[in-house]
């Protein structure tokens, strides 16, 4: 008897919801794009502020979080399939990417976009990673928050709390897969958050920059737009619900900088797409990085007052890099707070003042200063060695001119 076994691979490319768009690209004109600027924009000149097609927007730098572009950017609204950057963040912090996951009822049965698991399947965390973020399962999602969080419910929770630990203080959370529901949200600046901080996990920088995947019985493309069309995109997640319109939280490198954009209520995915883009253009045209501090360099001496040593040189704790534009450059002042004197005994680290650089009366950045060297204070010991010291000197001289 001959027996034929035939494997069926699911090839899926799907948002929160399928509603698609027929006849309309994904990104205009994205073949052949380099990511140039227009030839009519001088490059000596900065870019002026895009025009956003899309309810709430922001770009923001990486390592500084320092907000380059806003558009309600604190204006909390659902914000779909996006939220499972926050279910893949607190599921990589809290488990094993290996474990074994068997897929619920709850998970197989959730509507919207799925990535067909089915009921008593196994699969290991990492490949629902990969489906959930890949292509927004939602069936996924449910599965990974039931397995790191014990059920939904809880897993929630998690959510919660580690949204607030990040500083992401306008977000709540019930569903790890982002449908609609009336008391979940968040806002462009808390996603741009949240991002930052999975952006620190290395297997979370694997998966959503992956354009495709195969995990056992399905075949995995990435929804996101800008993979491959826009030069140093990695990432992130795509998005799109009834009630939060299409959603794009991307990211991409470029010069040693990351810039991540987010782009919440476009009414299509075209214009996500090129909003995304033109925020990533405006970030990377118009800012740099600027080193405005090094950690160790000596920015003061100050005289210690009845110390082993006349002055303490005073050290910068740690560096201070921030994004810029052109304008910002030539009006950024720097103000310094140290003290006229220090007074022994003084020691190696402590801090002795601060460094703080001021853009249009605002605080940009700050870096204490600490003393280099432990200075103890002068004794009794100290005086009388210095006295016979200064009396011997002066004795040799006398003797010398006497010659």
């Amino acid at each position: 008897m001959l027996l034929i076994f035939i494997s069926v691979i699911q090839i899926v490319h799907c948002d929160d919801e399928l509603e698609p768009e027929p006849g309309l690209p994904a990104f205009n004109g994205a073949a052949g794009s380099t990511g140039a600027l227009p030839a009519a924009v001088n490059a000596s000149q900065d870019m002026e502020p895009p025009s956003v097609n899309a309810l709430a927007a922001v770009v923001v730098e990486e390592s500084t979080g320092r907000i380059l572009y806003n558009k309600n950017a604190l204006e909390r609204r659902s914000i779909a399939s996006t939220t499972k950057i926050m279910t893949a963040l607190v599921a990589l912090e809290n488990a094993n990417p290996e474990d074994i996951v068997r897929v619920s009822k709850r998970a197989a049965a959730i509507g919207g976009s799925r990535a067909g698991l089915r009921e008593g399947e196994q699969y290991t965390l990492r490949e629902l990673l990969y489906a959930m973020m890949m292509i927004s399962g939602n069936d996924a999602a449910i599965a990974v928050a039931e397995h790191v969080g014990g059920s939904v419910e809880d897993f929630a929770v998690m959510m919660n709390s580690r949204a607030r630990s990040i500083g992401a203080v306008n977000s709540n959370f019930i569903t790890p897969h982002g449908l609609d529901r009336t008391d979940q949200y968040s806002t462009a600046y808390d996603l741009a958050l949240i991002t930052i901080e999975a952006l620190k996990i290395p297997l979370f920088r694997e998966i959503v920059s992956t354009s495709s995947f195969y995990i056992p019985g399905h075949g995995l493309y990435n929804t996101n737009e800008l993979l491959g069309s826009y030069p140093g995109a990695d990432g992130v997640k795509t998005g799109y619900t009834g009630k939060a319109g299409r959603c794009l939280v991307s990211t991409a490198q470029k010069n040693g900088m990351r810039l991540i954009s987010v782009v919440l209520g476009s009414p299509t995915r075209n214009a996500r797409a090129n909003a995304s883009r033109s925020l990533l253009d405006y970030g990377f045209r118009n800012y740099k990085l600027y080193r405005l501090i090094k950690q160790g360099d000596v920015y003061a001496r100050i005289p210690v007052y009845r110390g082993i040593a006349g002055h303490a040189a005073l050290k910068a704790e740690k560096d201070i890099v921030v994004p810029l534009n052109s304008k910002e450059v030539k009006t950024l002042n720097v103000r310094e707070h140290v003290p006229d004197v220090l007074h022994a005994p003084v020691y190696a680290g402590n801090g002795a003042g601060y460094v703080e650089f001021v853009l249009d009366g605002r605080v940009l950045a700050q870096s204490t200063l600490v003393v280099s060297d432990d200075i103890r204070k002068t004794t009794y010991t100290d005086y009388l060695k210095l006295i016979f010291k200064s009396w011997s000197s002066m004795m040799r001289e006398g003797i010398f001119a006497g010659i």
